[in-house]
């Protein structure tokens, strides 16, 4: 490590700030993991749907649609040898009305364009002879999605940098970074116990405070930190037993996936999330968005019961973009955006972030040289 305290820092103990760990210590790099909540993976990562994306809608050529294939292939293998639970449900994406039907059509195409495998258009009668409590005209089967443990998968992250001689620092908050003349950086972490070290190359994958923590690196431009907007969606839990066995999502709304049925690990069912915009991570789960949930849920499960759902959490999403505007790509921003030598800055990896981890880390250490 010549005269540097750790090869590489990544700030952000979420899935992503992990896999980017993780894909540096299999390069043969110590690592430090700088994560300012006590506990890794407390912020997007631990509010999400722990689905496991197939890459069905993302726009050719994108970032997502890459990174999402690709890292969902990667996801799998890792979970079979960390032992991590999953179960690979497969998802239908379903057309509760006519008007619907010529989107499936377009996210079909998409999906093979994406190199998306096994996806097949059913009828009516094929999507209700795989579940038969669902309202549709029409479907389409992605037998590659699921969902998984997502904290299982963190820490299988955790120990794999740690194995590798690194570190996953908590109640750690990253302060800020100076270049070094030479190369490098001296990195500034807050908490109990403040202190200073340095490093040959920087990763910033810190989620909803990406903004914030490109803004405290010195010398980042701030004409290349992208205006921070935030994405609350709420879910609801079915108090009852869970009515499918597979994914069930109607068509993406702008800026979304949309409300979707999950059941998850433990098989009970989850709904969620919606998508509000926010000035500020708010986790707060209004009784009253039921009313919304309700009408939207009945379209493709007419036999929704009153009464049946229950708050049940928020998350808040990184977003690039907001209200009615169109959903951008994932920005890993190496030195050719920003101008600084050995920094990765990551921003707006919301959904299919958590999916795309593993090639997000693979990503980064590409942009790094290495």
């Amino acid at each position: 490590m010549a005269d540097f305290d750790f090869d590489a820092v990544v700030v952000g103990a979420g899935a992503v700030g992990l896999a980017c760990g993780y894909a540096l210590a299999r390069r043969g790099l110590v690592v430090a993991v700088l994560e300012q909540d006590a506990a890794i993976g407390q912020g997007v990562s631990s509010r999400n749907s722990e689905v496991i994306h197939g890459g069905l809608y993302y726009p050719t050529g994108s970032l997502k649609a890459r990174l999402c294939v690709t890292g969902r292939r990667m996801l799998y293998a890792f979970c079979d040898a960390h032992q991590v639970a999953y179960d690979r449900c497969g998802k239908l994406v379903v057309a509760t009305g006519p008007e619907e039907v010529e989107r499936l059509d377009a996210i079909l195409e998409q999906a093979r364009v994406n190199d998306v495998e096994g996806m097949a258009r059913l009828s009516r009668a094929q999507a209700q002879a795989l579940e038969p409590e669902l309202a549709c005209e029409a479907a389409l089967i992605s037998p590659q999605s699921g969902v998984f443990d997502s904290h299982g998968y963190m820490l299988a992250l955790q120990g794999e940098i740690e194995a590798a001689g690194g570190a996953v620092a908590l109640s750690t908050p990253f302060e800020g970074a100076t270049p070094l003349d030479g190369g490098g950086f001296e990195v500034r972490a807050g908490g109990a116990e403040p202190t200073t070290l340095t490093c040959r190359r920087l990763v910033t994958a810190p989620g909803l405070s990406a903004q914030d923590v490109a803004a405290r690196i010195e010398g980042f431009p701030a004409a290349q930190i992208p205006e921070a907007h935030f994405g609350k969606g709420r879910y609801f839990r079915l108090q009852g037993r869970a009515p499918f066995a597979r994914l069930i999502y109607p068509p993406p709304i702008q800026g979304a996936l949309g409300v979707h049925y999950r059941r998850d690990l433990g098989g009970q069912a989850v709904f969620g999330p919606d998508l509000v915009f926010v000035d500020a991570p708010d986790y707060t789960v209004e009784p009253e968005a039921a009313d919304g949930f309700y009408r939207y849920i009945r379209r493709f499960w007419p036999g929704l019961p009153d009464g049946a759902l229950s708050p049940d959490y928020a998350g808040v999403r990184p977003k690039l973009h907001g209200p009615d505007e169109p959903q951008p790509d994932f920005r890993i921003d190496g030195a050719e955006v920003h101008g600084i030598a050995g920094l990765v800055a990551l921003f707006g990896i919301e959904s299919p972030g958590l999916t795309s981890s593993l090639a997000i880390g693979e990503e980064a250490a590409a942009r790094l040289g290495l």
